[in-house]
């Protein structure tokens, strides 16, 4: 009997490169973030072998770009080879990328059985976003395993919300280009698919405008605290905006105006209605600015920052703040909000503004992010915007998580692990329901931070469960089996040398 069964072994090392162990598997405890809208287990294995062949279309750009992504990645986590569209197909395990179709840009399918992995979408998105899936599995397995494989079983999944969005904050604190990327590396790791990009403050000036040099020469010397600030030139944006992209992330830029415009006021003295020149500012509060609403040049101005962003920029929106404009009054703010909208308008954009924006004769088009004000946001309603909700008192990623937190301010609330999770944006303001809203966004102001380290401990791990608010149903979401999850992607953060907030309240692994 033995010798049967070193020869039928014998055997499977000829035909199937070898004879593999049966194993159980359990794909439904897989600690997903986002969680899955299905994941259906099957119990067994699909081995991972080197040489395992991914077959795709090759006239099919999209699957094109999909399969040089999976094979990059695959043989990142794996150490082993990823051919593609070569080898024999019954002597292989096998990859398989199929277009179907889907009712959503970003849905996808993953079918993993014993011999092979089929992924199926219907556009790029889909395919990227069930790409990250996995990723999260082989990453997992990769820690958690010395056994190469992966759960067998189905995986369908798709977006609750079309914008899932994370805001940087650049102007209080400068974050160099890498810093940048590596924050659009883990956000496209949890689905996450816009970055809106805060470019301008009193602190700050930080893109490039070729027809108003001195707003980064000068403008984008200084930031909170007194250290050195810094600046994209427009080619680096243009990277920047390559880098998302090639990630599904769209970038959102803002300018804010008409206040927190010191940065431009100290660069331009003719923005200021009495003429002179501001100075840099490098302290934390605000409202103190203006633009100068009766001046022709104002506008000239906002013309040349919104056309060369915008021509640089392929996304939909264009954010022109609008929130805090404490030194305008109220008639000249409507006035600039409603001359503004149309240069963004003439150029290509929709609208996004902070909250306040809605005093104005606002586009049907536009997006009023609703931070602070719910009667701001449901007048926006009423006027035929749409609402992207960031609620500074649950989605602030710059407030502290309580007292003894080492970053991070506190004006809006503490926010907890949990608190920050355990929220429904459909619910939260009455009057602004599902079909009323865009989707969700965690904004990180920088006053407090200067370097990604500091980022991530804000930013980690609150911004994984912004993730799941945007992407996953909402009956889907618990706190108890969220935190299961996520002690596991601790250790997925510690394996990425992410240095963030390990909360005492929640039962980490070392």
């Amino acid at each position: 009997m033995k010798q049967f069964s070193f020869l039928l072994c014998l055997l499977s090392v000829i035909f199937f490169t070898h004879c593999e162990q049966q194993i159980e598997t359990h794909l439904e405890q897989f600690p997903l973030i986002p969680i899955a809208n299905v994941m259906e287990e099957t119990g067994s294995a699909f081995f991972i072998k080197d040489n395992t062949v991914l077959y795709f279309d090759e006239q099919d750009e999209d699957l094109k770009r999909t399969a040089i992504k999976l094979k990059s990645n695959w043989e990142a986590q794996t150490n082993n080879s990823l051919l593609l569209n070569e080898g024999i197909p019954f002597l292989h395990s096998k990859i398989e990328l199929i277009k179907s179709d889907f009712d959503q840009e970003e849905a996808y399918e993953i079918n993993i059985d014993k011999k092979a992995i089929v992924i199926r979408a219907s556009a790029a998105s889909g395919f990227y976003r069930a790409l990250t899936s996995v990723d999260q599995l082989l990453r997992f397995q990769k820690l958690s395993s010395n056994l190469n494989f992966l759960p067998t079983g189905v995986i369908r999944d798709a977006p609750k919300y079309s914008y899932r969005g994370a805001m940087l904050d650049v102007s209080r604190h400068f974050f160099t280009v890498e810093e940048v990327k590596q924050y659009i590396d883990l956000l496209a790791l949890y689905k996450i698919n816009h970055l809106h990009l805060h470019l301008s403050d009193d602190q700050g000036w930080r893109i490039e405008i070729k027809s108003w040099p001195n707003l980064t020469e000068y403008g984008g010397r200084s930031e909170v605290g007194g250290m050195t600030g810094g600046f994209y030139t427009q080619e680096e944006y243009k990277d920047l905006v390559a880098y998302a992209q090639d990630r599904f992330i769209t970038v959102v830029p803002e300018i804010d105006i008409p206040g927190h415009t010191n940065a431009a006021l100290a660069s331009y003295p003719e923005l200021n209605c009495n003429g002179k020149t501001a100075e840099l500012y490098t302290g934390i509060e605000v409202g103190f600015s203006t633009l100068c609403v009766d001046n022709e040049i104002t506008f000239q101005f906002l013309d040349d920052v919104i056309r060369e962003i915008s021509a640089i920029t392929p996304g939909e929106y264009f954010h022109i703040g609008g929130d805090e404009s404490l030194s305008t009054n109220e008639e000249d703010y409507i006035v600039f909000i409603n001359k503004t909208q149309d240069i963004v308008e003439k150029y290509g954009k929709n609208v996004m503004g902070w909250d306040e924006i809605q005093s104005s004769n606002i586009k049907p088009n536009t997006v009023a992010q609703y931070w602070a004000d719910a009667d701001n946001a449901t007048g926006a309603l009423k006027k035929g915007a749409k609402v992207l909700m960031s609620p500074a008192k649950y989605a602030y990623l710059d407030m502290q998580y309580d007292s003894l937190s080492t970053y991070g301010l506190h004006w809006a609330s503490y926010i907890s692990i949990k608190r920050g999770y355990d929220w429904n944006p459909d619910e939260l303001v009455e009057g602004i329901t599902g079909e009323n809203i865009i989707g969700v966004e965690a904004p990180l102001w920088s006053e407090t931070i200067s370097n990604f380290e500091e980022l991530s401990y804000l930013a980690f791990p609150r911004l994984l469960g912004y993730a799941e608010i945007g992407w996953s149903k909402t009956e889907q979401r618990e706190w108890d089996t969220y935190q299961k999850r996520l002690i596991e992607h601790g250790v997925l953060l510690d394996s990425m040398s992410i240095k963030y907030y390990h909360s005492p309240n929640i039962p980490w692994k070392k």
